[in-house]
């Protein structure tokens, strides 16, 4: 099983027809169309999972550069990373005055 990154989607782009430009490649298990939490709107990605190795590579040859709903694929494997669980945040409590008196 492989999973691969497909970057530079159309707004108008579905799970449903990612999964259609792909399967011509192989068994695909699923297609993803990465949205925004909040408005439900595409991030202009998304990723395809294949059930064969081969397939997924093919489908990266083939389909980088190729033209789906207008826009030029870029295909590549994907980086499996571990999710962050939050923690830090960025705060920092104390001094942070840059030393001005009022």
């Amino acid at each position: 099983m492989k999973k691969v990154f497909v970057g530079n989607l159309s707004w108008g782009t579905t799970d449903d027809s990612l999964r259609t430009a792909f399967e011509q490649f192989g068994e695909v298990i699923e297609a993803k169309v990465i949205t925004e939490r909040d408005t439900g709107r595409s991030r202009g990605f998304g990723f395809v999972t294949f059930a064969n190795d081969e397939d997924a590579q093919t489908a990266m040859d083939q389909m980088n550069g190729a033209d789906l709903d207008g826009r030029p694929l870029r295909v590549n494997e994907a980086n499996d990373r571990p999710r962050r669980d939050g923690g830090g945040g960025g705060r920092s409590f104390g001094g942070g005055g840059g030393g001005h008196r009022w």
